[in-house]
């Protein structure tokens, strides 16, 4: 999953003259916010979800200790401030391409996976994401597949 995405992130755009993490329309602040929303979708402030929030954005960014701390209290003052996931969506819809846009949602199932339980609500803001960035219906579902098959899930908890 870190090998993801490093890739990931590393295909978004830096903005000129600014940290990657500064601005709330910067498509990494935006991702970190989508992944937020996908861990608290459950009501579950789950530790191991966010433990793969930080070590992916820490690999991705490179960063640890403070700078890390940074990253991730950015995302969550963009995911605590935005009224709804059309701004962030809006970020990687114009910025990602659409092998990337998937293996965002891919990340998306990574993260849900985290704790090793999919509930229905998890699922269907997996959904909404997929759907408001541009990605159909089956690319969404293989990509869940294959998170199910590479973890080993049983096909009831992941019902497609």
């Amino acid at each position: 999953m870190l090998d993801r995405l490093k890739s990931f992130f590393g295909a978004l755009p830096r903005r000129q003259g600014e940290s990657a993490v500064a601005a709330d329309d910067d498509p990494h602040v935006a991702a970190a916010a989508l992944m937020l929303s996908v861990i608290e979708a459950d009501g579950l402030h789950g530790e191991d979800e966010r433990a793969r929030l930080r070590q992916a954005l820490g690999s991705a960014y490179g960063l640890s200790g403070d700078a890390l701390d940074d990253a991730v209290a950015a995302g969550e003052a963009a995911y605590h401030e935005a009224v709804d996931l059309s701004v962030h969506t809006a970020a990687l819809a114009r910025t990602l391409d659409d092998a990337a846009k998937g293996d965002f949602v891919g990340i998306l199932w990574e993260i849900v996976h985290a704790d090793g339980e999919l509930h229905e609500l998890e699922d269907n803001m997996v959904w909404r994401i997929a759907e408001l960035i541009g990605v159909s219906q089956h690319e969404r579902l293989m990509q869940r597949r294959q998170v199910r098959d590479k973890h080993g899930l049983p096909d009831a908890s992941w019902n497609d």
